[in-house]
């Protein structure tokens, strides 16, 4: 692993934040530990953590011994020195005396003594930073460490491999406990650099910041050489089928298998996010490679992340795929079922009340292809996927010079079930639609963008599809939540395909289609060019059936159901004059809502169509709106709210309609109407 301090940054940093008020010590803690927070072989998603010891000002001005700690939620290797919390040294110090403290009177006391009392959470490892006497500390899971530490025999090995140089501390659940055991480890040999923690991670110190972070990267470092030098070739691989399906054929089934049933055709459904590389497949096409899935994680705070670890499936025949959902399903029916037993054998250890978590996987193996991280969000999904890649790293070297033997289980329990984890995931209340899909055709429109926009706000990942890539990827970025732009002229049944492929592919699948796009041409019916109305009928109806196509075979793949709508404006059931080039096809889209909430009602897939009018966009242009105001003889003003109510509609107003569709989980077959009240386009 290559050292990355630079005399120069480092120089630059301390004089920027000097400018910014903030001493020296603390600018250099901030510099080395994005040095470290940068380097995922050392640090991921909130693993590990810095601290400094210095002097910080209080609020009525009186100056304090403090220690500046990482705090909760903040990303190590983005850090600001408001990431690094002071809390007064001398409370800290004195709590080593105390025979016992639970860990919510720990966060109490480091909430306590705080200098900046709306600073966040100090790290759990606090008072281990605090009980050591250096001024600097580094802590890190370093996948090369974790493959010395995950063995049988690693406090042996952790000997061959450092010699006297670094401290060995048992496993112990971080927390008061820890802190006190690796004090009492340093001050059996204080001449120690740093102190390696069974199957957990590795701490160093010294004087400066430099100091603490060269002996991290030259440990680690050992820890690489010991494993290159030391490791056993490469373990026997499985045997594949002849013709591997491809990951887009599997991810609808493998998301619907992992979404969690609430009963009466309801889901909390996950985010599945692919990851492959040469290395990946080479370590998953173990022939072992389920056996070390369930061994575990290669350190314990990965089971916030990934459980009690991955979940390996067989790799799928092309040619059998018809029966691969029903052995996706097995695993993971098998996987939950251990998962609960799991918990309900260590929640009867004791008497303290816990709520069991989901039992299902965050991280899917599959020989051959690669695998898929879970989550609620796409950030989630993400995340496991990054777990899931450091989780393959530290148990090939593991394996490499051993057996990886992590954590039990029974040992990993109470930190997945931590009290303050289980505090954080009960105030984390989902949106509506968390979970879900959406794909919005002509989705930078006027009303296609309120629609993503107002479903991002609910929670889904936005899928924009519109002619005009640009468009649609600028409709995207307004949305947010991770939601994404496709360029497509859904006219196009092989563009529609790729379009949902996209889906698939950056998601896993589809759970709610917003058909939306469409285009208006005037003249009388009867005198009409053929050209027009088969141009219409091709966007504003086989459009609408092919995406309908596309949207259904995903949903049923998935097996959780499905939301259709359809946006089939008042023209469906109250033809304007000049208007039949679109009405007509309109009218068809209507009753092809219908059909699909008959064809497919008994599969949980819902089908509704919203009925709206006069609404500002790219079909209702300015030069429309004075045409067909000018065709009814009132003013521009006059037609836009000529309706019962007197009051423009607008796109936000359609996109409420199509949100309370989605939600609406008893409601198919559905038309509402979105018109300001217009008694002609009441349906009867």
């Amino acid at each position: 692993m290559k050292n990355l301090w630079n005399d120069a940054d480092a120089e630059k940093m301390v004089a920027d934040y000097a400018k910014k008020g903030v001493d020296g010590d603390l600018a250099l803690r901030v510099y080395t530990t994005r040095l470290l927070g940068g380097e995922p072989r050392l640090v991921l998603h909130g693993g590990g953590n810095t601290s400094c010891k210095t002097r910080a000002t209080d609020l009525v001005g009186d100056e304090w011994d403090v220690l500046c700690v990482k705090g909760s939620g903040w990303d190590m290797a983005v850090i600001e020195p408001q990431g690094l919390p002071a809390v007064k040294m001398g409370a800290l110090l004195k709590a080593r005396a105390l025979t016992e403290l639970s860990d919510e009177d720990m966060v109490a006391l480091q909430r306590s003594n705080l200098i900046d009392p709306a600073s966040p959470n100090p790290s759990v490892e606090t008072l281990l930073h605090a009980f050591l006497p250096h001024k600097f500390v580094d802590h890190t899971h370093s996948t090369a460490i974790l493959a010395i530490v995950d063995q049988e025999d690693s406090k042996a090995l952790v000997k061959t491999v450092f010699g006297e140089k670094m401290g060995y501390v048992p496993y112990i659940k971080p927390g008061f406990d820890l802190a006190k055991a690796a004090a009492e480890v340093f001050d059996a040999d204080p001449s120690v650099e740093g102190l390696i923690l069974d199957k957990h991670g590795i701490f160093t110190f010294g004087d400066d910041a430099r100091q603490a972070y060269d002996r991290m990267i030259h440990y680690v470092n050992v820890a690489e050489e010991y494993v290159a030098k030391n490791g056993k070739p490469n373990a026997t691989k499985a045997a594949l089928p002849a013709k591997l399906a491809r990951p887009s054929d599997i991810a609808p089934m493998l998301r619907g298998a992992v979404a969690v049933a609430r009963g009466e055709g309801r889901f909390d459904r996950m985010i599945s996010d692919f990851r492959t590389s040469d290395a990946i497949i080479d370590f998953i096409n173990s022939a072992k490679i389920a056996e070390l899935a369930g061994r575990g994680v290669s350190t314990p705070d990965l089971s916030i992340r990934i459980k009690t670890g991955p979940m390996a499936i067989p790799a799928p025949d092309a040619d059998k795929l018809g029966d691969y959902k029903a052995v996706i399903r097995s695993h993971v029916e098998t996987f939950a079922k251990d998962y609960q037993a799991y918990f309900e054998t260590n929640d009867a250890l004791d008497d303290v009340k816990r709520t069991m978590l989901d039992p299902m996987p965050r991280l899917t193996l599959v020989p051959g292809l690669g695998m898929f991280g879970h989550g609620r969000t796409l950030k989630d999904a993400k995340i496991a996927s990054d777990v899931g890649e450091m989780w393959i790293e530290a148990v090939r070297g593991a394996e490499a010079i051993g057996n990886f033997q992590p954590l039990s289980k029974a040992d990993l329990f109470p930190l997945e079930y931590w009290s303050l984890e289980q505090a954080k995931l009960a105030s984390n209340k989902p949106k509506p639609l968390t979970g879900q899909v959406v794909l919005i055709t002509g989705g930078a429109g006027a009303i296609g963008a309120a629609t993503a926009k107002l479903f991002a706000a609910n929670g889904a990942h936005a899928v924009i599809v519109d002619l005009d890539p640009a468009k649609a990827a600028e409709a995207a970025k307004a949305a947010g939540n991770n939601s994404i732009g496709v360029g497509a002229d859904i006219t196009d049944p092989a563009e529609m395909r790729a379009a949902f492929d996209k889906a698939v592919a950056v998601y896993g699948g589809v759970d709610i289609l917003v058909s939306n796009a469409g285009a208006a041409w005037e003249g009388r019916i009867g005198e009409l060019d053929d050209a027009t109305l088969r141009k219409s009928f091709e966007l504003n109806f086989f459009a609408h059936q092919s995406a309908a196509q596309n949207a259904v075979r995903i949903m049923l793949e998935q097996g959780t159901g499905g939301v259709l709508l359809f946006n089939t404006s008042k023209q469906a059931v109250n033809p304007g004059p000049k208007f039949g080039a679109y009405g007509i096809p309109k009218a068809a889209t209507l009753f092809l809502s219908r059909q699909y909430a008959l064809d497919y009602g008994a599969h949980g897939i819902r089908s509704n169509a919203v009925n709206a009018d006069r609404i500002r966009s790219g079909l209702l242009t300015d030069a429309m709106i004075a045409s067909r105001s000018g065709a009814r003889g009132v003013s521009e003003k006059e037609y836009m709210s000529g309706n019962l109510l007197g009051q423009e509609v607008t796109a936000d107003d359609v996109a409420q309609a199509f949100l309370h569709q989605a939600l609406a989980e008893r409601t198919t077959a559905d038309v509402t109407t979105v018109d300001g009240g217009n008694i002609a386009a009441a349906l009867r």
